[in-house]
């Protein structure tokens, strides 16, 4: 795998091969020195022409603990915000000898379109481009279900997730569709009308509008942030009645299954989606999702910058000094 662009460009045996590396890294991780010699000698740059948290910071922590070189790289500040090309950009960091960018843009297919121009020649990993895909969450959330509740098997067969909130403006959703899918969960999308969009009944899970008959009978619930920021109509009344018919409260909690778990990409608006706080939910593994997603994301680098000969070889080396 030279880049990541989309979910639907990876097998299932590819997705489970990126779990199971994130899950070795995982290890040596929690261990006493977390850093580790596999990419070291190699350029990393985080070109973010969105703002971003999670993503960013975990994307940088994933290449420095692999003992990358890492740029970031801000359209604020730049020459993007005095009209520089996105081609003009790449070929700039081609010529300081960039071996990975990874790509945050407003604009969908802005990564595919990196990697399938001459304009540079590293590894190009989609940090969310527009309403497109957004990968590296997938991942780290299948990577999330996977530990908490697969219970030894390598896919999740035989899981039920509801994903709730603005379906309509996720990129997060697009990816995870796809990847759960693909893994063996049966997703179903819990939205408003207004909400779903165009042609979802070719994507490969159920739509439903009524979360309070969803919600007992699935094993994860993973809900969404109301993108505002995107929205150029109005798609509900008000946030409150948002909230009462597709927020999760304390009575919709007490309805689930006792082993289900809530999830949630982040950031959240506290009030709109989540009327609870997930810092006291035991159910609640969205600051697990945080950690989680530097492993995976180390394993996304790992996995495009080696050979396949160099990895199964790193891999071996990882294992044993994880049991050390």
């Amino acid at each position: 795998m030279r880049h990541l662009l989309s979910i639907a460009d990876i097998s299932k045996a590819d997705a489970i091969s990126i779990l199971d590396t994130a899950h070795e890294l995982a290890r040596v991780s929690d261990g006493a020195v977390k850093k580790l010699p596999t990419l070291r000698g190699r350029t990393i740059v985080n070109l973010f022409a969105e703002d971003s948290t999670r993503t960013r910071i975990s994307f940088e922590a994933a290449a420095k603990r692999l003992s990358a070189d890492v740029i970031n790289f801000s359209a604020k500040g730049s020459s993007v915000s005095k009209g520089e090309s996105l081609k003009d950009t790449a070929m700039t960091l081609q010529a300081m000898g960039a071996d990975a960018v990874v790509i945050r843009h407003s604009a969908s297919g802005a990564a595919q379109r990196l990697a399938d121009s001459q304009w540079m020649s590293g590894s190009v990993i989609n940090a969310g481009d527009g309403t497109h895909e957004h990968p590296s969450q997938a991942l780290l959330d299948a990577f999330t279900i996977r530990k908490h509740l697969s219970l030894g098997k390598s896919d999740l067969e035989g899981l039920s997730v509801a994903i709730v909130g603005d379906v309509l403006h996720s990129r997060v959703v697009r990816s995870n569709v796809l990847l759960l899918s693909k893994l063996g969960a049966k997703v179903t999308l819990v939205a408003p009308p207004t909400l779903v969009p165009v042609g979802v009944e070719s994507w490969p899970c159920t739509v439903s509008y009524d979360f309070d008959a969803v919600i007992p009978f699935v094993d994860v619930v993973m809900m969404l942030r109301v993108q505002q920021e995107r929205m150029t109509d109005f798609y509900f009344p008000n946030a409150r009645e948002y909230s009462r018919y597709f927020g999760l409260n304390t009575d919709r909690m007490k309805s689930m299954k006792p082993e289900s778990i809530v999830m949630h990409p982040g950031p959240m608006n506290r009030g709109v989606e989540m009327q609870v706080d997930p810092s006291n939910l035991s159910e609640s593994l969205i600051h697990r999702q945080v950690a989680n997603g530097v492993s995976v994301r180390m394993a996304v680098l790992f996995t495009a910058l080696t050979l396949n000969d160099d990895r199964d070889h790193a891999i071996q080396g990882l294992t044993k000094e994880a049991a050390q």
